[in-house]
């Protein structure tokens, strides 16, 4: 057995709401290597530049570029298609969940949301990926 620790596994979160932001960052933060960014397009390109995260978790509308379209681009990416990705959104219409979870997101969850409920989704879609 070595002695060293093990990495904090790495989350990505795409949030344009600043509040939202510091909570997300404080919460997940004491668990999970956070990095921030406020719209899709910045995190795309954090991607691009070979940065592999264990998870995304993206707000569905921020400006540039929204959850959904940044779920497309991932998923379509040979590179990082298979990051699950978990969508927060303030809109409960089951057509917008469906739409996101057929484009490739592997949950859902709507504002506002119990810590502790995000939490726990996030540890199951990591197990899932995990295999």
């Amino acid at each position: 057995m070595s002695g060293s620790p093990s990495l904090p596994l790495q989350i990505v979160v795409v949030e344009d709401e600043l509040t939202m932001q510091m909570i997300l960052k404080k919460y997940l933060g004491s668990l999970y290597q956070v990095e921030l960014f406020s719209d899709g397009l910045e995190a795309l390109s954090y991607l691009q530049k070979g940065n592999l995260p264990d998870l995304i978790i993206s707000d569905l509308n921020t400006p540039e570029m929204g959850g959904l379209e940044l779920t497309k681009q991932v998923r379509a990416s040979g590179f990082f298609g298979a990051i699950p990705i978990i969508i927060l959104s303030g809109e409960e219409s089951s057509e917008k969940i469906i739409q996101c979870l057929e484009a490739g997101a592997d949950d859902y969850l709507v504002k506002p949301f119990n810590p502790k409920e995000l939490e726990a989704r996030l540890k199951v879609v990591l197990r899932r990926s995990r295999k």
